[in-house]
């Protein structure tokens, strides 16, 4: 307890030497494959597709499930290449490797989206070693390059960082996503290919004043401004109150546990934390809160999914509806129904939905995204492997 209370003193000094990048925020995936007519036959492949598609590594199975990125995209603008070439990325922190569509991809996905071209920069390498990363939307495949990485140029240069260069995307969903690539901030043994990941190069580099970076949330995000990622510290000026610290579990994803719990109203579920771009919990735990908090389903065709039921509640009764409180390492968090219920001109829905992704202990998993992190400014330190929440300004 000490240590961490140290640490939060440390960090609140670390508001020297930010390299601070503003995020967009993106009409979802999901809203624009419905508005062209693609979604339910996209969720029903994925279904079936999706209990396939893993990798392994060390002796752990490793799932990513790229309806991860349906919901909300916030973004922001990195540069590859000498002279530089600019990408729209996803910064993700479920993922560890970072790839960019390039001119060696034909398919579809690739046509409506900026494309790397090696030819174009004079300090682009290549061993000629492809990669996998699998998806339960099917297969990336991608060339492993090396070139000069600028973030919020040019503040941040990493030399010779490895990276993948896309020679084949699935259409559905890449075709519609308002990024061009991924940029993964999880932990290095999650990177597929054991490639050295973005802030492993930054570090190595001493590009960072500190190895810790934060994300803010707009409570109100526009495509200008949905939020900022901060790297090398904390910015005091976006939260307010004390930062409640929790230990890493497990150098894979930023997963927490030890004596966390969510509750809502009399219920009480043990939980894990995966800090994504959803906030989706395990199926068998959501149908409890669901019946909880009186919500009925959709007639909809993609009730045949459970990965994509949606929920509607009467916008009149939000005022009633009780807190979804998560209870980390003692630190009670407490999220409100004005938040996880999400309001589009009178219709309401509930910002929650169902997951199986599979958990090494067998627990149920928890992943908090938008819905959570809007709250909470949230802070990765990794050099102790501590995630920090603290109540966004």
């Amino acid at each position: 307890t000490m240590k961490w209370l140290v640490l939060a003193l440390v960090c609140l000094q670390l508001s020297e030497g930010l390299v601070r990048l503003k995020l967009k925020k993106g009409k979802s995936i999901r809203e624009k494959m419905k508005e062209a007519g693609v979604l339910e036959d996209y969720l029903s492949k994925i279904k079936h597709q999706a209990a396939g598609k893993h990798h392994f590594r060390e002796g752990f199975v490793v799932y990513e499930s790229i309806t991860s990125h349906l919901d909300s995209s916030y973004f922001g603008e990195i540069s590859i290449g000498d002279p530089p070439q600019n990408f729209t990325v996803l910064f993700d922190t479920g993922s560890s490797n970072l790839w960019v569509p390039s001119t060696y991809c034909h398919t579809l996905a690739c046509f409506n989206h900026v494309k790397f071209k090696p030819r174009m920069s004079s300090t682009f390498i290549t061993n000629g070693r492809s990669y996998n990363l699998s998806y339960g939307s099917g297969t990336l495949t991608v060339l492993l390059g090396y070139d000069t990485l600028r973030v919020s140029s040019p503040s941040i240069t990493v030399t010779n960082q490895e990276f993948g260069l896309s020679e084949n995307e699935p259409t559905q969903p890449f075709y519609y996503a308002d990024f061009d690539g991924i940029l993964g901030m999880a932990y290095p043994s999650l990177a597929v290919g054991g490639t050295p990941t973005v802030l492993q190069g930054m570090l190595e580099q001493n590009q960072l004043a500190q190895p810790i970076f934060s994300f803010y949330f707009s409570r109100h995000p526009t495509y200008y401004y949905g939020g900022e990622l901060i790297l090398g510290g904390v910015d005091p000026q976006l939260y307010r109150g004390d930062i409640a610290w929790a230990p890493v579990t497990q150098e894979l994803y930023w997963q927490l546990q030890g004596d966390s719990r969510v509750s809502c109203g009399p219920l009480k579920l043990m939980w894990h934390l995966q800090s994504m771009v959803l906030w989706a919990c395990q199926g068998r735990m959501t149908h409890h809160i669901w019946g909880y908090l009186s919500i009925w389903r959709l007639p909809s065709g993609n009730l045949l999914f459970t990965l994509s039921l949606q929920y509607a509640v009467d916008c009149k009764e939000i005022k009633n509806m009780p807190p979804i409180i998560f209870v980390i390492n003692g630190n009670q968090l407490p999220l409100h129904p004005s938040s996880y219920v999400l309001n589009n001109n009178g219709y309401c829905t509930l910002g929650i939905e169902v997951t199986y992704l599979p958990s090494q202990n067998g627990q149920p998993l928890w992943i908090l995204g938008d819905v959570f992190l809007k709250e909470y400014y949230t802070i990765f330190d990794m050099e102790n492997n501590l995630v920090g929440f603290a109540r966004s300004v």
